[in-house]
């Protein structure tokens, strides 16, 4: 476990983390619905969640995902960190995913949170590279990964099916043996 702040560690997501994650996706569920695949009721069932951090869990000795929780000290999941699509050989590269709470934006969680899963990603996984993708008018994100020296690559056309639609993204890109100037201790 890594401590974001006071009140907040990011740890891998667990066995018995089902009904924390349920309740995290519910109070947030109008929050972020704009950013977004549609979400079915089922999705925001106790049940789902759990059968899904059972199958993560039991799919992790592969390597191909990392998949993070940014805990308070009372329990609750309060957003979530991914490193999704590992892929090793020449390309040694994997996709970012984060979210964060409404009620705990702008306390720079998500930013520290995405500091620590590019030290993970950098020092224990070995990779080279780590994408990312934010909607056009995602500027909140775009300065999470701005503040964590990620480089803008491109624009992706229709790229992802969000909110119900085929959207553009913005594609980011950091090169993990760059160092990032003028903040040191990053990754």
């Amino acid at each position: 476990m890594d401590r974001l702040d006071a009140a907040h560690t990011l740890r891998p997501v667990g066995i018995g983390d089902g009904a924390a994650l349920a309740r995290a996706y519910r109070r947030n569920r109008e929050h972020l619905a704009p950013w977004e695949p549609v979400r079915d009721d089922g999705f925001f069932d106790e049940g789902w969640h759990e059968h899904d951090v059972a199958q993560y869990v039991a799919d992790a000795p592969a390597g191909r995902n990392v998949r993070l929780v940014i805990a308070s000290d009372d329990g609750e999941i309060r957003g979530r960190v991914n490193l999704n699509n590992i892929v090793r050989g020449a390309f040694c590269s994997a996709d970012l995913g984060y979210w964060v709470e409404s009620t705990r934006q702008g306390r720079g969680l998500a930013t520290r949170a995405v500091e620590l899963a590019l030290r993970h990603a950098r020092q224990d996984l070995m990779l080279h590279r780590v994408q990312a993708a934010t909607l056009v008018h995602n500027t909140a994100s775009q300065r999470v990964l701005a503040a964590n020296g990620f480089e803008q690559i491109g624009l992706a056309p229709r790229y992802l099916l969000i909110a119900g639609a085929w959207q553009d993204h913005i594609l980011f890109q950091r090169l993990l043996e760059d160092p990032v100037t003028g903040r040191p201790g990053r990754p």
